[in-house]
């Protein structure tokens, strides 16, 4: 079986197809990153207008790079939400044309179930149950996974969610957008110690998270500091240090209230080392492991899409799901408890 996945939710284009024999066959991604730039963050306009360009050539550039042609495609997922309405409307409209052209099913996959099914494409790969970490520039989440399509939010961000935090302190310390990654980079060189953040909501019972107070104790000091490269370094390990510690005491804190012993870390800001290190020492100290997706499968992407599209298409030939019916519909919107 070969699924077609399309991943159009928000800056990235991501297009895929995923085999049931042989995995991710072939996939393309293409970043928006220079687009926005100039802007210091994502114009929704902006990004819909660019998927509209780039969509059906990747979609091209992926099927012959798989040596398909469209008889060989079962079926065609596509992000059907959250994210920026009109960049979803891209994907869900080509998704849906495509598949009533080809005369084959269309599968609309939660995104944020995408990202947590993404480590589900590695050979090393959970079973259930787990509890997921979903930590990216517009999420985070803790989530209860008992089976397909049985979650229970266990806690979430009230404000600013981590990678979000991540750019938006790298914005205020100068460091370009986005900014993630570059602040990540110089925490590498940043010395334990010199400043002590506070790590948010860890003080109180509870699993919900917020970087808000974080992200302005960081303004105070980088406007306090000399803003040479050793104390702006400094300050950068400081705040990735506070947030990969609030992150790890939240998730001891799950994995002992379901009592699991698999942890499911993906979205973005998995990609981080720091982070990675931390969780699977956690795991290791209780007898389980962590799981994560490759780096590139990370970040928004439609490998992920394309493999939620396969799950889902196995649950409706199991006999425990069903396809919705052939609508043209977005939700920018969607709880994932609602699936």
């Amino acid at each position: 079986m070969k699924i077609l996945g399309i991943e159009t939710s928000c800056d990235e284009t991501g297009i895929a197809i995923y085999d049931s024999e042989q995995g991710i066959i072939a996939d393309a991604l293409y970043s928006q990153i220079e687009l926005h730039e100039e802007y210091g963050g994502v114009v929704p306009e902006l990004a819909s207008r660019d998927h509209v360009r780039k969509t059906i050539p990747l979609i091209k550039q992926v099927m012959q790079q798989a040596n398909c042609k469209k008889d060989d495609i079962d079926a065609i997922a596509y992000t059907k939400g959250p994210g920026l309405i009109g960049a979803l409307f891209v994907g869900v409209g080509v998704g849906r044309s495509l598949a009533y052209a080809w005369d084959i099913p269309a599968i609309g996959v939660h995104h944020m179930e995408g990202h947590l099914l993404a480590p589900l494409l590695e050979e090393d790969k959970p079973d259930y149950p787990f509890v997921a970490l979903l930590v990216s520039g517009g999420h985070t989440l803790l989530v209860d996974v008992k089976a397909l399509g049985e979650y229970q939010i266990l806690g979430e961000s009230i404000d600013d969610a981590a990678g979000e935090a991540f750019d938006k302190t790298a914005k205020i310390m100068g460091l370009g957008y986005p900014g993630g990654p570059a602040l990540s980079k110089l925490a590498e060189t940043g010395r334990a110690g010199t400043y002590k953040l506070p790590r948010p909501m860890t003080d109180r019972p509870g699993l919900d998270f917020s970087f808000s107070g974080l992200k302005t104790a960081v303004a105070t000091l980088y406007h306090n500091s000399d803003k040479d490269e050793q104390s702006l370094a400094d300050i950068a390990h400081a705040f990735q240090e506070a947030v990969v510690d609030t992150i790890y005491i939240k998730c001891r804190r799950a994995l002992e209230q379901t009592g699991h012993k698999r942890l499911v870390v993906a979205g973005g800001v998995s990609a981080n080392v720091s982070l990675r290190e931390k969780l699977s020492e956690l795991l290791e100290s209780k007898g389980g492991k962590a799981y994560y997706p490759r780096p590139k499968f990370c970040t928004d992407n439609g490998a992920m899409i394309a493999y939620a599209g396969y799950a889902r298409y196995k649950a409706v030939l199991e006999g425990s799901g069903q396809f919705e019916e052939p609508a043209i519909r977005a939700k920018p919107r969607w709880p994932i408890e609602e699936l």
